[in-house]
């Protein structure tokens, strides 16, 4: 005999089973939602990289292009560093950039500008990008501009600023010095923040790096009217570079939004090269690939 009890009983297990597969469903899906997206971000100063011909006319008469071996020798290094996105500074266009980011691995983002020390940035294939336009402000009509990207991660995009500010200022008062380079880089500084402060407006993560010429250890002015534009987060905060000897650095990494709390300071890296002849410089770069990694979620 079976009482009321019994078969309303029933209802109970098939809850239960019911239960169990939305558990089931649910931890197939955890792995998604817990997924991130790890970077190595890197900015570059590559020295005059061009693949013109010495004594051209755009070209300084104590600079010396880079023969085959040389260029091999920087690929070699751009392998070692094996970035997913490097912003690269003094690169006299395209064709000098794919020497060392070659095209099957990489696709180069450059700026328009006619001169001769150009801004880009090289994305690893795989990862999806979209070039936004100059940030022309910053060549104050004869230097360089920013190249400008939003890399798209999955369930967030980063804007991704690259520079190379006025050089000849690193260490003298900004606010006060008169000189020529000074004025320019101060110049330079309102342009920048403005398009920090527009990030922040959107409320998109960002990192704005490369060769800012301007050691910001200590109570920098530069730094300093960034961060009245938005919080932000230097990967090279209180560490010295062991390039060429060891030396405050001027190649930075900065990030703000999100981006700030995805950047991880632990793992700043500069890739030293094996040449120790300073003489090498010249075939080589006068400044090392600088790197940090970030933890996007996915």
């Amino acid at each position: 005999m079976r009482v009321l009890g019994d078969t309303a009983g029933t209802v109970p297990v098939r809850s239960k089973i019911a239960t169990m597969r939305l558990l089931i469903i649910l931890f197939l899906l955890l792995p998604l939602r817990v997924h991130a997206t790890d970077l190595k971000i890197a900015t570059w100063n590559l020295d005059w990289l061009t693949t013109r011909q010495a004594g051209d006319r755009s070209l300084p008469a104590d600079v010396v292009p880079r023969s085959a071996a040389d260029f091999d020798l920087l690929a070699t290094y751009a392998q070692d560093l094996n970035a997913d996105v490097v912003a690269i500074e003094e690169v006299d266009g395209w064709a000098a950039a794919v020497r060392l980011f070659p095209r099957d691995r990489y696709s180069i983002h450059m700026t328009r500008d006619h001169v001769t020390q150009r801004v880009g940035i090289a994305v690893r294939r795989g990862l999806r990008y979209d070039a936004n336009p100059d940030v022309t402000g910053l060549s104050l009509g004869h230097l360089r501009s920013g190249a400008d990207i939003t890399l798209h991660l999955g369930s967030a995009d980063m804007r991704i600023l690259a520079i190379h500010l006025k050089k000849g200022c690193r260490d003298k008062p900004l606010q006060k010095d008169r000189g020529e380079a000074c004025s320019e880089l101060k110049s330079q500084v309102p342009l920048l923040a403005e398009w920090i402060a527009a990030r922040r407006q959107e409320g998109v993560p960002f990192l704005v790096l490369g060769d800012f010429n301007r050691s910001m250890d200590g109570k920098d002015a530069l730094l300093a009217s960034l961060r009245q534009a938005a919080p932000l987060v230097r990967a090279t905060e209180g560490r010295s570079s062991p390039c060429w000897g060891n030396e405050s650095f001027i190649d930075h990494i900065l990030a703000g939004g999100a981006a700030a709390d995805w950047m991880r300071p632990e793992t700043l890296r500069v890739l030293t090269f094996r040449e120790m002849d300073p003489a090498m410089k010249d075939r080589i770069s006068d400044h090392c690939p600088v790197s940090v990694r970030l933890t996007a979620p996915d």
